[in-house]
């Protein structure tokens, strides 16, 4: 597309080449060699292949830049100002038990600042991209968040904590909150996916605990450049040091995070 600076156009190719093996994979799911890596957090060879076609796509488009990614975390590069922080395949169970909702997600990071993300689901070939201060897209279309002002009227999407994971009692009693003042609550199992769909208005807002930069880099970009609001869970900007993130737009931002605050009183 006309609109791609030269680092998104590197970012879209990595993104479609490593999603060529996850749509071959995905379609043989069940031989799949899986090894565990932990309570219910799987590594499959499709994510680390898809991790490798993406660090080589990026690396020999912009050499120097360093990475941040979910198998191979942290590779210094020559460049200290860029960084690239990358999740090959964002719902990973998802992935393992045939559901086609899972996402390829790349943000770009200069002077410690997220100014591009991809966010790209290979199944539905939905690419959602954003660079700082030119906007969000999903495929050719312009998106923004819903302009909905009441939870009452709201979708409103997150993550819920599974075995392994601390915080379920946390979790309940937010749910239990949040719950009886929306439309509806959903949990699609990609964090990535979660915030591109708020970006694009199809959720009106999302929070969820315990992640990690990976999962919401790339998303992060999306709800700002289609006018949203992103912060931590008390309303602060360290959402990749505490993995803590509430999503929306203006109005549905705070009053979710006015929610969650009543939620922590009561936990």
């Amino acid at each position: 597309m006309s609109r791609h600076t030269p680092s998104m156009s590197i970012m879209v190719a990595a993104a479609r080449k490593a999603a060529r093996g996850l749509q071959r994979d995905f379609g043989e799911v069940e031989n799949l060699q899986v090894s565990l890596k932990g309570p219910a957090n799987f590594v499959t060879a499709a994510d680390k292949k898809a991790e490798k076609v993406i660090f080589e796509e990026l690396s020999k488009g912009r050499p120097g830049y360093g990475f941040l990614m979910e198998e191979s975390g942290v590779i210094e590069g020559a460049d200290k100002s860029h960084r690239w922080i990358v999740d090959p395949l964002d719902g990973t169970t998802n992935f393992l038990h045939g559901i086609p909702m899972f996402s390829i997600s790349i943000a770009l990071e200069r002077e410690g600042q997220l100014v591009a993300g991809l966010v790209y689901n290979p199944i539905s070939d939905e690419m959602f991209i954003a660079e700082k201060g030119q906007g969000a897209f999903l495929n050719d279309r312009r998106i923004r968040v819903a302009a909905r002002r009441e939870l009452a009227q709201s979708v409103v999407a997150t993550g819920i904590p599974h075995i392994g994971r601390p915080d379920h009692v946390r979790f309940t009693t937010e749910l239990g909150v949040v719950m009886n003042e929306v439309a509806g609550v959903r949990r699609m199992g990609s964090a990535a996916l979660d915030l591109a769909y708020v970006a694009a208005g199809r959720f009106d807002a999302y929070w969820e605990a315990a992640l990690s930069p990976w999962d919401m880099a790339a998303g992060i970009v999306l709800v700002r450049e289609a006018g949203g609001f992103v912060s931590d869970l008390k309303g602060g900007d360290t959402m990749l040091k505490t993995g803590g993130i509430i999503a929306g737009n203006d109005a549905l931002y705070r009053k979710l995070g006015d929610l969650l605050k009543k939620a922590h009183k009561q936990a």
